[in-house]
């Protein structure tokens, strides 16, 4: 049997609430994999924002895109996620239906260059604002790396600290060591 990794679980829970006309973030595009996945079903009518502060990273993600026929869903943008809002057009605002982001570091390139937990939490509180009612906020935190462990227990803190009456949250457990294995956090916006 074939083990489906913590991003391909992922992207098949997130596969039915995706449509032709959803609008979707990837926060830290890395090498384009979540913003391949998003491109490739929000339809013609959908849009995707794709951030990330590296260059190599807004590279990567664009030649994935090309090769699949999907850049005019994209707009690529080489800025932190936690300007997001300032860079997503207001009509947009309120409206976002799924929010992901994989945190960490950028795989086969400097990992000295990592997401930071003063960031990732200004992101994290800009994207609950863009949410529609029953968008969905994904993040894959990685605790296994210089930093990590701090940016993991935040993030979880801060999703933990939600007002209930307006999201609901998911923990879903890793498989191995909490210390050391990515924690799948998913936050739901409730209905308006």
């Amino acid at each position: 049997m074939t083990r489906i990794s913590l991003t391909g679980q992922v992207h098949r829970h997130l596969l039915p609430h995706l449509s032709d006309d959803t609008i979707a973030i990837d926060a830290t595009a890395g090498n384009g994999h979540d913003s391949l996945f998003l491109a490739a079903n929000i339809g013609e009518n959908g849009r995707l924002y794709a951030f990330d502060i590296q260059r190599q990273a807004i590279e990567n993600s664009r030649k994935r895109l090309a090769a699949a026929g999907l850049s005019a869903r994209v707009t690529l943008m080489q800025t932190g996620h936690e300007h997001m809002a300032a860079q997503i057009p207001e009509i947009h605002h309120g409206r976002v239906n799924i929010i992901m982001f994989n945190l960490g570091y950028l795989p086969n390139a400097d990992k000295s260059l990592i997401t930071t937990t003063a960031t990732t939490i200004k992101a994290l509180n800009a994207a609950i604002a863009m949410l529609a009612g029953s968008g969905i906020l994904s993040i894959l935190a990685y605790p296994g790396h210089p930093g990590g462990r701090e940016e993991t227990a935040a993030v979880i803190q801060w999703a933990q600290n939600l007002p209930q009456q307006t999201f609901t949250l998911c923990m879903h457990n890793p498989d191995q060591n909490p210390q050391t294995s990515p924690q799948w956090i998913e936050v739901i916006k409730l209905d308006d």
